[in-house]
């Protein structure tokens, strides 16, 4: 196997990138007081301001931190490819590295005989990941061990169910972030990989199901400080401490859902959803993703659309409905959001939109009982930026870098290994690199 292929201007020989799902600017009271956050802070740089890419949708985000560049021109426009009337369990992802459209990181890195890993990072199937175990879901009666396996490394993926298999307690969470953690280490110790990609999940659920508010929440950073801990811990025992860097942040944030909104009853009731030959069928659809929608148009009828418009818009002149604003393509255009899509319709805080038809247009949380939380919103919507935490060798201390993108992320990270990063959106945050080093 070749050696890494160094520019003697890396700060690192090593750099773990951990995404850690929905950690936001709401968090930093809590994570600050948390030990091995604490530490991380003191002795790296941070940032509550790292603003994320629209819309905040998980596979989006990760292919713009890997990329450095915003969706219009990486590819994944959402987590789904459109699949309208299919039920969520039931709907394929963007999942394939090869759906994305521009390179990547771990492209770069591989380029330079560096050795990759990765754990449950969002559109890594089939990529050139070196110990590769992509987040893959099992639909439709598939296997789920077998697609990971297929999909990803096999010979890893089979060494980490041996090893390790029998301490998995289940793939829910909290157990999954707990064996992901788990894998992390064992490859480290193993593997000593130069970049390594970690998604961990359980914030990003508990927040789903809790709220953002809730006491639960707590909980689950608790469980992500001690999980950051057995990482370090690893580093350490594998001597590499001294030459690794460590990037944590966050790909969205969470707003609390109090009215769960069926946009496309609206669409039904006008006509452009309806039957036929037993089956729905439709002239235009909203695809949500959660704190917004994009409006498809069957064969780009124009007529169709201006007609869809003008629906929605009634709709958010009436208020009920939860509808924020209807950016058109000029507003899309400057939020760097998806070219394919012509229109989109943005939740207000409180507000969710989801695909599926309902006998009610407008459900009421609250009356229900149900806590609720979620993303999918603009970038811009006040409170929902995301935490930036780095330290490691060649890192300030004790820094606030202030207001970021998540297209900064390849770049700086590419930095760090000494690597020049392609052509991008973003820039290298030379501001958080100590010159004296």
């Amino acid at each position: 196997m070749k050696k890494p292929d160094f520019s003697g201007r890396e700060l690192a020989k090593h750099l773990i990138m951990i995404s850690l799902d929905a950690l936001s600017e709401s968090d930093w009271e809590t994570v600050r007081t948390l030990p091995n956050f604490q530490r991380i802070i003191a002795d790296g740089t941070y940032s509550t301001s790292l603003k994320s890419v629209f819309p905040t949708h998980t596979y989006v985000v990760h292919t713009s931190i890997v990329t450095g560049t915003y969706p219009d021109r990486h590819g994944i426009i959402h987590n789904h490819q459109l699949q309208p009337f299919v039920p969520d369990e039931d709907q394929t992802w963007y999942w394939y590295r090869h759906e994305v459209k521009v390179p990547t990181l771990y492209d770069l890195a591989k380029k330079h005989n560096m050795v990759t890993a990765g754990l449950l990072w969002p559109v890594t199937g089939k990529s050139s990941i070196r110990y590769n175990m992509p987040e893959l879901a099992a639909i439709r009666g598939e296997s789920q061990a077998l697609k990971i396996i297929r999909n990803g490394s096999p010979l890893y993926c089979i060494g980490l169910e041996l090893r390790l298999g029998k301490k998995r307690v289940s793939m829910e969470q909290p157990h999954l972030d707990d064996f992901v953690a788990l894998c992390a280490v064992d490859t480290i110790k193993r593997k000593k990989p130069n970049l390594m990609l970690v998604h961990l999940t359980d914030l990003d659920s508990t927040k789903h199901k809790c709220r953002t508010d809730s006491p639960e929440v707590d909980r689950s950073l608790e469980r992500l400080d001690r999980r950051i801990g057995e990482i370090l811990d690893a580093v350490r025992a594998t001597g590499i401490y001294d030459d690794t860097a460590f990037i944590l942040l966050g790909d969205h944030g969470q707003i609390n859902v109090d009215h769960n909104v069926h946009l496309n009853n609206l669409l039904r009731d006008a006509g452009f959803i309806y039957e036929e030959n037993g089956r729905p069928a439709w002239k235009a659809y909203l695809q949500t993703t959660g704190g917004n929608a994009y409006l498809h148009v069957k064969d780009n009828d124009k007529e169709v659309e201006r007609e869809a418009v003008d629906l929605l818009r009634r709709a958010m002149d009436a208020g009920r409905y939860g509808i924020e604003a209807i950016y058109d393509r000029a507003e899309l255009d400057r939020l760097r959001a998806p070219k394919e899509i012509s229109y989109v319709v943005e939740a207000r805080p409180g507000y969710h939109f989801c695909d599926e038809l309902h006998e009610q247009t407008v459900e009421s949380y609250t009356e229900q009982g149900k806590k609720y939380a979620t993303h999918g919103y603009s970038p811009e919507k006040p409170g929902y930026k995301c935490i930036f935490l780095a330290f490691g060798p060649g890192i300030k201390k004790g820094f606030d870098a202030g207001p970021i993108e998540m297209v900064d992320i390849a770049p700086t990270a590419a930095r760090i290994l000494g690597m020049d990063f392609y052509a991008c959106d973003g820039r290298v945050l030379d501001e958080i690199i100590d010159k004296k080093t």
